[in-house]
Protein backbone atom coordinates (compact mmCIF):
# COMPACT_ATOMS: atom_id res chain seq x y z
CA UNK A 1 0.00 0.00 0.00
CA UNK A 2 1.31 3.47 -0.88
CA UNK A 3 2.32 5.70 2.06
CA UNK A 4 -0.53 8.14 1.36
CA UNK A 5 -3.05 5.29 1.49
CA UNK A 6 -1.58 4.06 4.78
CA UNK A 7 -1.77 7.59 6.21
CA UNK A 8 -5.40 8.06 5.13
CA UNK A 9 -6.36 4.63 6.48
CA UNK A 10 -4.82 5.38 9.87
CA UNK A 11 -6.38 8.84 10.03
CA UNK A 12 -9.81 7.50 9.07
CA UNK A 13 -9.57 4.73 11.69
CA UNK A 14 -8.78 7.19 14.51
CA UNK A 15 -10.69 10.31 13.50
CA UNK A 16 -13.57 9.85 15.96
CA UNK A 17 -11.29 9.55 19.00
CA UNK A 18 -11.05 12.50 21.35
CA UNK A 19 -7.63 14.08 20.73
CA UNK A 20 -7.15 11.95 17.63
CA UNK A 21 -4.17 13.85 16.22
CA UNK A 22 -1.49 12.40 18.48
CA UNK A 23 -2.63 8.76 18.20
CA UNK A 24 -2.78 9.16 14.42
CA UNK A 25 0.76 10.53 14.33
CA UNK A 26 2.04 7.80 16.65
CA UNK A 27 0.57 5.08 14.43
CA UNK A 28 1.89 6.65 11.23
CA UNK A 29 5.33 7.02 12.80
CA UNK A 30 5.20 3.38 13.94
CA UNK A 31 4.10 1.97 10.59
CA UNK A 32 6.16 4.14 8.24
CA UNK A 33 9.13 4.90 10.51
CA UNK A 34 8.37 8.61 10.15
CA UNK A 35 5.61 11.14 9.54
CA UNK A 36 6.26 12.29 5.98
CA UNK A 37 5.38 15.86 5.01
CA UNK A 38 2.64 14.49 2.76
CA UNK A 39 0.83 13.31 5.90
CA UNK A 40 0.10 16.85 7.07
CA UNK A 41 -2.44 17.63 4.36
CA UNK A 42 -4.14 14.23 4.59
CA UNK A 43 -4.49 14.37 8.38
CA UNK A 44 -5.63 17.99 8.27
CA UNK A 45 -8.30 17.06 5.74
CA UNK A 46 -9.56 14.06 7.71
CA UNK A 47 -9.63 15.93 11.06
CA UNK A 48 -10.75 19.26 9.58
CA UNK A 49 -7.80 21.12 11.13
CA UNK A 50 -5.02 23.17 9.59
CA UNK A 51 -1.79 21.70 8.25
CA UNK A 52 -0.03 24.07 10.66
CA UNK A 53 -1.75 22.31 13.57
CA UNK A 54 -0.42 18.97 12.35
CA UNK A 55 3.08 20.31 11.69
CA UNK A 56 3.15 21.97 15.11
CA UNK A 57 2.57 18.67 16.89
CA UNK A 58 5.05 16.80 14.69
CA UNK A 59 7.76 19.40 15.32
CA UNK A 60 7.07 19.58 19.07
CA UNK A 61 7.63 15.91 19.89
CA UNK A 62 11.12 14.62 19.19
CA UNK A 63 9.97 11.04 18.56
CA UNK A 64 8.12 12.14 15.42
CA UNK A 65 10.51 12.14 12.48
CA UNK A 66 10.08 13.47 8.96
CA UNK A 67 12.46 10.89 7.48
CA UNK A 68 12.90 7.26 8.60
CA UNK A 69 15.78 6.59 10.99
CA UNK A 70 18.70 4.40 10.06
CA UNK A 71 18.62 0.68 10.74
CA UNK A 72 20.70 1.21 13.89
CA UNK A 73 18.61 3.91 15.58
CA UNK A 74 20.78 5.00 18.48
CA UNK A 75 19.80 7.50 21.16
CA UNK A 76 22.19 8.75 23.80
CA UNK A 77 21.17 10.63 26.91
CA UNK A 78 22.84 14.03 27.03
CA UNK A 79 21.36 15.19 30.36
CA UNK A 80 23.57 16.18 33.29
CA UNK A 81 23.51 12.87 35.20
CA UNK A 82 24.61 10.93 32.13
CA UNK A 83 27.27 13.48 31.23
CA UNK A 84 28.65 13.29 34.78
CA UNK A 85 28.80 9.49 34.51
CA UNK A 86 30.91 9.45 31.34
CA UNK A 87 28.33 10.32 28.72
CA UNK A 88 30.68 12.63 26.81
CA UNK A 89 33.24 9.84 26.32
CA UNK A 90 30.47 7.45 25.31
CA UNK A 91 29.11 10.01 22.83
CA UNK A 92 32.54 10.48 21.25
CA UNK A 93 32.92 6.70 20.90
CA UNK A 94 29.47 6.22 19.37
CA UNK A 95 29.91 9.10 16.92
CA UNK A 96 33.17 7.56 15.71
CA UNK A 97 31.68 4.06 15.58
CA UNK A 98 28.59 5.10 13.60
CA UNK A 99 30.30 7.70 11.44
CA UNK A 100 27.70 10.38 12.09
CA UNK A 101 26.90 13.09 14.60
CA UNK A 102 23.83 13.88 16.63
CA UNK A 103 20.76 14.47 14.49
CA UNK A 104 22.33 12.73 11.51
CA UNK A 105 21.75 9.56 9.53
CA UNK A 106 24.53 7.96 7.53
CA UNK A 107 24.21 8.28 3.75
CA UNK A 108 23.65 4.52 3.41
CA UNK A 109 20.83 4.57 5.98
CA UNK A 110 22.73 2.22 8.28
CA UNK A 111 22.67 4.42 11.38
CA UNK A 112 20.99 7.41 12.99
CA UNK A 113 22.28 9.09 16.13
CA UNK A 114 20.01 11.21 18.31
CA UNK A 115 20.50 13.17 21.50
CA UNK A 116 17.86 12.59 24.15
CA UNK A 117 17.58 14.67 27.28
CA UNK A 118 16.59 12.04 29.84
CA UNK A 119 15.32 8.52 29.66
CA UNK A 120 14.46 8.65 33.36
CA UNK A 121 17.25 6.13 33.95
CA UNK A 122 19.57 8.46 35.88
CA UNK A 123 20.47 5.89 38.54
CA UNK A 124 21.99 3.78 35.75
CA UNK A 125 23.79 6.58 33.91
CA UNK A 126 24.97 6.89 31.25
CA UNK A 127 21.99 5.62 29.32
CA UNK A 128 21.60 4.72 25.67
CA UNK A 129 18.84 3.21 23.57
CA UNK A 130 19.37 1.19 20.42
CA UNK A 131 16.33 0.30 18.35
CA UNK A 132 14.09 0.70 21.40
CA UNK A 133 16.23 -1.30 23.83
CA UNK A 134 17.40 0.75 26.80
CA UNK A 135 20.96 0.22 28.02
CA UNK A 136 21.83 1.39 31.53
CA UNK A 137 25.41 1.98 32.65
CA UNK A 138 26.19 2.06 28.97
CA UNK A 139 29.80 1.51 28.05
CA UNK A 140 31.45 1.59 24.64
CA UNK A 141 31.62 -2.22 24.75
CA UNK A 142 27.91 -2.57 25.62
CA UNK A 143 26.88 -0.18 22.86
CA UNK A 144 29.18 -1.92 20.36
CA UNK A 145 27.61 -5.29 21.26
CA UNK A 146 24.09 -3.89 20.78
CA UNK A 147 25.08 -2.35 17.46
CA UNK A 148 26.56 -5.65 16.28
CA UNK A 149 23.20 -7.29 16.95
CA UNK A 150 21.53 -4.73 14.65
CA UNK A 151 21.35 -5.54 10.92
CA UNK A 152 23.37 -2.92 9.05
Amino acid sequence: MAPEAVIRSIADAHKTMAGALTPILVEINRQLGCVPLSADAIIADVLNISRADVAGVVSFYSDFRRIPPGRAHTKLCRAEACQAAGGDLLAAHVKAKLGCGFGETTADGAATLEAVYCFGNCALAPAAEINGTLIGRATPAAVDAALLATPR
